[in-house]
């Protein structure tokens, strides 16, 4: 998924990409711990955002999931993810996030993501999300989803 591709062109939402979708993205100081160094945890909101916007791109907006546009109020929840930390991001760095979905399956969606520095690996995530009601129950995609989220190269 990384790659050289130091377009800065994107809007604020990153880009949809024959595979998913890309955001860039800054490392801010508040993004640091003492020495400079992205904290760990950090890297789980660059990863959200990145699927936030690849959803909203997409046409899945979450505003509209909660506020029953669906037929009932429905949330996204990460139900797994597992984290590679590989290098570290710094301070003022430019990362890119990508995210491709692997696979949907009923009330699940299986992604990949990356976090790269200039085409440098820094993060690899697999994560498993679903879609819940309002008590937490799993739902299944809507029908008019069904195409959205695996894309096909051009």
């Amino acid at each position: 998924m990384a790659d050289k591709d130091d377009d800065l062109t994107a809007g604020i939402s990153g880009k949809l990409t024959p595979d998913g979708h890309r955001l860039k993205a800054r490392i801010y100081f508040a993004d640091t711990d003492f020495t400079g160094v992205v904290y760990h945890a950090r890297y789980l909101e660059f990863l959200e955002r990145g699927r936030s916007d690849f959803l909203r791109l997409t046409g899945v907006h979450h505003t509209e999931l909660a506020d029953g546009r669906h037929g009932e109020r429905l949330a996204w929840v990460v139900r797994r993810m597992e984290i590679d930390f590989i290098r570290p991001a710094r301070m003022d760095d430019i990362i890119t996030v990508d995210t491709r979905v692997e696979r949907v399956s009923g009330a699940r969606i299986f992604m990949d993501q990356e976090l790269s520095r200039e085409g440098e690996l820094l993060v690899k995530a697999r994560v498993e999300a679903a879609i819940v009601d309002a008590d937490g129950r799993p739902r299944r995609f809507p029908k008019e989803w069904a195409g959205l989220f695996v894309r096909r190269p051009q």
